[in-house]
């Protein structure tokens, strides 16, 4: 094979790994753009290559075809051990509270419990119970102010979490702000607006 038939079968591994859902022959021939032989028989051809190669290496994946498209998946002698890691509490993903309270906390920490409270409007007790234990939430000192509340900040684990090198890589409100009006259907004002994050 090739060199320039190397690179479309690596391609089109990566399309089927980015891919949340199957991936059709035809979105791959029309996502490379370029003239193929024999047209979805090649992209074919190509993902039963990359199917020999797993199978010949030992891999513990292969390429499924399902409703009409293609996608990567686990074999399923795997199945418990995937099972495992999905079961893992830092695993499961964050309910909608939890990822309001853990933006208030990574844009204005170090923050108190009652300042957060008072932004959210609701006792915050569980949520943030579940954010420290998955290890995205720790305490940072003592607030100087009667009662020396605990300060709350974001932890290591949040940066690699959510692919973060510092805390400076957060995007800016005013950025975040755009991205949510450009998205979101007309209606009433997005959370951060109601609730004093602007």
């Amino acid at each position: 094979m090739g060199e320039e038939a190397n690179n479309v079968k690596a391609i089109v591994e990566a399309l089927l790994f980015a891919g949340s859902e199957p991936v059709k022959p035809s979105e791959i021939r029309e996502i490379l753009a370029v003239s193929l032989p024999q047209g979805d028989g090649t992209i074919r051809a190509l993902i039963e290559e990359l199917r020999d190669d797993y199978r010949k290496g030992g891999r513990s994946f292969t390429i499924a075809e399902i409703a009409g498209g293609y996608r990567l998946q686990t074999l399923p002698e795997y199945g418990d051990w995937i099972s495992r890691l999905r079961a893992a509490p830092s695993r499961r993903k964050l309910s909608a509270p939890a990822l309001e309270t853990l933006a208030i906390v990574a844009y204005r920490q170090p923050i108190t419990k009652a300042e957060i409270e008072a932004i959210r409007g609701v006792n915050i007790d569980g949520v943030l119970e579940n954010l420290m234990d998955r290890g995205l939430v720790e305490t940072k000192g003592r607030k100087q102010a009667i009662g020396k509340p605990h300060l709350f900040g974001t932890t290591k684990r949040f940066l690699e979490h959510f692919g973060l090198r510092t805390i400076k890589d957060l995007p800016e409100i005013e950025e975040l702000k755009r991205a949510i009006a450009a998205e979101a259907p007309a209606g009433p004002a997005p959370p951060a607006e109601r609730q004093g994050l602007a």
